[in-house]
């Protein structure tokens, strides 16, 4: 069975929504093949990620980059996975108050380091989360598991 790996840091409400989001996309009926697993950011180990086949990657940006957790999550698993998990597929969510930028330019040079391959364009929230966003996010839960499932 392939697996997709949620790794988030989820602080208020907005991060919740897409993160319920993201799990609804990746966990679609006709997916049956498709186990979903869900971690904290500052949980998550390197035996969780060697035993995904994606990733899906959610993160506030916290004065113009990603959260401490995430980059925690980064720092330790990155020297156990870097050669077992290249060229997997991965996506990314981030909210933030007013710009994500810096967070989405981090995380981007860590995956590239990682040599793991986007299934799609990170989805970028600012403010209130609303429908257009979610519908992203579910978006990129759904492509990640379809990818992993061959």
């Amino acid at each position: 069975m392939a697996r997709v790996l949620v790794v988030h840091h989820t602080v208020s409400p907005p991060l919740d929504a897409l993160l319920r989001a993201a799990v609804d996309g990746a966990t679609r009926p006709e997916l049956p093949d498709v186990d979903v697993a869900v971690r904290p950011a500052l949980t998550c180990t390197a035996v969780d990620v060697l035993k995904a086949d994606g990733y899906l990657l959610g993160t506030p940006a916290n004065l113009g980059s990603m959260s401490g957790a995430l980059k925690h999550f980064f720092d330790t698993i990155y020297y156990p996975c870097l050669e077992a998990t290249a060229r997997r597929p991965w996506g990314l969510y981030v909210h933030g108050n007013n710009d994500v930028d810096g967070a989405v330019r981090d995380i981007e040079r860590i995956v590239t380091g990682l040599a793991w391959r986007s299934v799609g364009a990170p989805v970028r929230a600012t403010g209130p989360v609303a429908q257009p966003e979610q519908d992203a996010v579910w978006e990129l839960g759904a492509a990640l598991a379809a990818t992993v499932a061959g």
